[in-house]
């Protein structure tokens, strides 16, 4: 187990660089099972989710595009519970399958909030794929088709997520220790 401290706090490895990329594979094949005649649209929540993104789409082997939306409700280590859209989308997506990548569902409250807005665009299906899921977090209901793990209620950074925008080029999740 590797210890690594960014700004104030220390973290250790809670999940291996192995077993996330063993798990983006099993939600990868579960995608191109149920999209093989779609041609999805992968809608990435920056910045979190762009190194998930990057693996997910390597295994997806259906023709499928990708775009970025960035959202945010985020400040240090806690949600503001104010959801705030950054960049919005600029594709066409009436009638198009849209899969949103997240790196980490929590509350639910931007992902709430980005499918209304999606809505209204008129997409024939949007599904949600999350490398990780906190359950005993969610404050709204969401269907969330793609799970590739379920966690505590822990704080964690490393692959693509951060602590003040730091160590999301770590290659392992780490869980911070209090």
């Amino acid at each position: 187990m590797s210890v690594v401290k960014i700004k104030d706090k220390t973290f250790k490895t809670s999940i291996p660089e192995a077993q996330i990329l063993e798990r983006v594979k099993a939600v990868a094949e579960r995608i191109n099972t149920d999209m093989a005649d779609k041609n999805p649209l992968l809608l990435a929540m920056l910045n979190g989710s762009f190194v998930f993104a990057a693996d997910l789409m390597r295994e997806i082997t259906v023709p499928c595009e990708i775009s970025f939306v960035k959202m945010s409700s985020y400040q240090g280590t806690s949600s503001t519970g104010k959801v705030k859209q950054l960049l919005g989308l600029n594709e066409d997506i009436k009638g198009r399958t849209v899969i949103i990548v997240e790196d980490i569902v929590e509350s639910g409250l931007t992902l709430k909030t980005l499918l209304e807005t999606l809505k209204e665009k008129e997409p024939a299906d949007v599904q949600i794929c999350t490398l990780l899921f906190k359950p005993d977090c969610l404050q709204v209901p969401l269907d969330i088709k793609y799970v590739a793990m379920e966690i505590p209620n822990d704080f964690i950074l490393g692959y693509g997520l951060d602590y003040d925008q730091q160590g999301r080029n770590l290659r392992d999740i780490y869980t911070v220790v209090e």
